[in-house]
């Protein structure tokens, strides 16, 4: 992992911080879009990402209501391009973050 120096140069500004940040900056994660409110009921569950792509990745930012467990079938999943295919133990509205 590389760290910012502690002092710091114009030179260093121009040059070291842009090979530092646009790493951190690319990587989809850094900026995921939030789906708000997804009702998920007790099982299979096939929501629309809207990225427009593949889907690369998700997490859950907020889950209401309950507590339930939730994991992705995404490897079976015939329209990644299109959905996340979640399966949950419990019914639960949740927001998702996704990339």
């Amino acid at each position: 992992m590389t760290l910012l120096p502690q002092k710091l140069t114009w030179d260093m500004a121009q040059n070291k911080w842009a090979s530092i940040l646009n790493p951190l900056l690319k990587n989809p994660a850094s900026n995921p879009s939030i789906l708000q409110n997804i009702s998920l009921a007790s099982g299979a569950n096939s929501i629309n990402h809207k990225l427009g792509q593949p889907l690369q990745g998700w997490y859950i930012v907020r889950m209401q209501d309950a507590f339930a467990e939730i994991y992705d079938t995404q490897n079976s999943n015939q329209t990644p391009q299109l959905t996340l295919n979640l399966n949950a133990s419990a019914p639960v509205v949740v927001d998702i973050a996704v990339f």
